[in-house]
């Protein structure tokens, strides 16, 4: 239970979001650059005619559903194959973001579109491969610098959010034991993200976010 309940409300503010911006700029065949266990499959499904799963041998997640095995930074794919790409919270671990956007920029056809989610202000995960957080003003400057016209940058949450799914993590450190077998912090994790939810939607206080997503077009 604790799994599917700590980030429940990041992951469905993503994903709306995610949602929205799919419906209006990807489509065609779908490059997925970090795939791990392709989670937005069945979500984009409707609006490509593939969705094609790239990552790495050494990923820490489910590699079945990777249908080409490679990197950020060399894809096994000519120039211009695809239509659209998507990257979801992948830039921050990469060492060498501007190659991994190069990378993008070649794999896409001229007017395909790209969506990427960034984090700005989020905890280490993944360590020891994490090594960057992006303010909108970092991404602006890498987007623009690999040739990317950006069409929209998006803050996904406010100050309440942000740092209410913030302490939800630190509380779920302290799940084990007589807490754990009854549910106590994931009834008290559930609360806050209620609580933190409804507050967000009188205070954006935005540059505050915990995630941005961008929407980049190769002219």
């Amino acid at each position: 239970m604790a799994k599917e309940t700590k980030n429940i409300l990041v992951n469905s503010i993503h994903d709306k979001q995610l949602q929205v911006f799919a419906s209006q700029y990807i489509s065609g065949r779908l490059i997925d650059i970090g795939c791990g266990k392709k989670p937005y499959e069945e979500l984009l499904s409707p609006l490509v005619t593939e969705h094609v799963g790239v990552d790495h041998q050494d990923s820490f997640h489910d590699k079945s559903n990777v249908d080409i095995f490679g990197s950020a930074y060399e894809i096994p794919v000519e120039d211009e194959s695809f239509d659209s790409a998507i990257s979801t919270a992948v830039l921050e671990h990469l060492e060498e973001p501007e190659l991994a956007l190069r990378e993008c920029y070649r794999v896409l056809k001229p007017g395909g579109y790209a969506i990427y989610s960034i984090p700005f202000i989020w905890h280490i995960h993944e360590a020891p491969r994490d090594f960057f957080r992006y303010s909108k003003f970092g991404i602006e400057y890498l987007f623009n610098k690999t040739g990317f016209e950006i069409i929209e940058i998006k803050p996904l949450s406010g100050f309440w959010v942000t740092f209410g799914q913030l302490f939800v993590y630190y509380i779920y450190r302290f799940n084990r034991g007589p807490l754990r077998w009854l549910h106590i912090i994931d009834i008290i994790g559930l609360s806050i993200q209620g609580f933190v939810y409804l507050i967000n939607k009188i205070d954006k206080t935005e540059q505050w976010t915990w995630m941005y997503m961008v929407v980049a077009k190769k002219p």
